[in-house]
């Protein structure tokens, strides 16, 4: 089988590494092709031997980029082609029908009740994504949360299949070693205490509420912020007016598995550097970060999690669904300070979400909307 994945950009996050995960377990021969911004999962993408097109699309609007990709697809001979993000979804759908391609699977990874992937959605937004989704046969989930948002907004339930992100446990395993010269590497005292945040510096994110807790919490206590985005200067700028700006560290993006040639800790590293994960986003379309922190044996706090609320009671022992505010986050970071260090240990949760057998999942659907069957609808 030759596929196509067609991704929005390959900068570091969640949909970008979980894509690359991806890659390295599928039996199929796969390529990829991003419309813009060939960033650091670019890279690792082609050290794992997979080939990389760059589109060189300059923005929403560049029609020109449409011909450019169906050429590409009809040049490849590509049995099927999984689109991901919401540009990517429009664009490489409309390419694969125009190139002769009726195998078309999108994987919805951001979608939320009032925005996706950070724009709001708009009756216009709505009407764009409903019109492309029937260009293609089959539309993944990343968990029954966004699963029944995508039939509520019409999409037949017989096209939705659910198939949550995958975590690869092992590379986030706790590492003493690892903590140790990701906290000298950034500035950390050993004995402090370090509250992460992982994801895109956005608003949504709301990652200034934990800035704000952070004036609330002993001297101690620091703020480890991995990711970059547009709010990076608002949250700089809140930190000085609060006078915790020496105690927050923003790493920028961060790749799972770091270049050789990068000094800088992976995520990995990072993860076993923390005390504690807070998650504060009040509409996530699964929370890929909690669950690996989770991974890496975390205590975690979060406001919304799918991929943990969707699981029955006691597959998180560790997390703590958080639905307040800087106060009360600031309340439970106390609380699990005062309480001390846990065992690392990885909850059932983590074992649920295993990459293979995400990978496994994806394969049969590929092979129903290539005999041109059915999906069989699964929660």
């Amino acid at each position: 089988m030759r596929a196509l994945h067609v991704i929005t950009g390959l900068g570091v996050g969640g949909a970008e590494q979980q894509l690359r995960l991806l890659l390295r377990r599928l039996p199929a021969r796969c390529d990829v092709v991003t419309l813009t911004n060939p960033g650091p999962v670019a890279e690792g993408l082609r050290a794992d031997g997979v080939r990389v097109t760059d589109l060189g699309m300059r923005g929403n609007r560049d029609l020109a980029a449409l011909p450019r990709l169906t050429g590409l697809i009809r040049a490849g001979r590509y049995d099927l082609v999984h689109t991901h993000l919401y540009r990517a979804c429009l664009y490489g759908r409309a390419a694969a029908r125009l190139a002769g391609v009726r195998a078309v699977v999108a994987t919805e990874h951001s979608l939320g009740d009032a925005r996706i992937e950070g724009r709001r959605l708009t009756p216009g937004v709505r009407a764009l994504y409903l019109a492309g989704e029937r260009l293609g046969r089959a539309t993944v989930a990343v968990s029954p949360t966004v699963a029944e948002r995508l039939r509520r907004w019409g999409v037949p339930a017989q096209r939705v299949r659910t198939i949550p992100n995958g975590i690869d446990a092992a590379l986030f395993r706790y590492d003493p070693a690892l903590r140790e010269r990701a906290r000298a590497h950034y500035g950390i005292p050993p004995d402090a205490y370090v509250v992460g945040g992982l994801g895109r510096l956005t608003a949504g994110k709301r990652f200034g509420v934990l800035v704000r807790a952070l004036g609330e919490l002993p001297r101690d206590v620091r703020l480890l912020l991995v990711g970059g985005g547009d709010e990076e200067r608002a949250l700089r700028r809140t930190a000085r007016d609060l006078g915790v700006a020496d105690r927050v560290v923003l790493t920028g993006e961060r790749p799972y598995l770091p270049d050789p040639a990068d000094p800088a800790p992976g995520l990995p590293g990072l993860l076993s550097a923390m005390d504690v994960l807070a998650a504060p986003s009040a509409e996530e379309a699964f929370g890929l970060a909690v669950l690996e922190a989770l991974a890496a044996g975390l205590p975690v706090l979060y406001t919304t999690c799918p991929a943990v609320d969707d699981l029955p009671p006691g597959s998180a022992p560790g997390a703590r669904r958080v639905p307040g505010g800087a106060g009360a986050y600031a309340r439970e970071l106390l609380r699990l300070r005062g309480a001390g260090p846990g065992d690392r240990s990885i909850p059932p949760a983590v074992r649920h979400y295993a990459v293979d057998r995400t990978a496994r999942q994806l394969m049969d659907v590929y092979t129903a909307v290539l005999a041109g069957s059915t999906l069989e609808v699964r929660p």
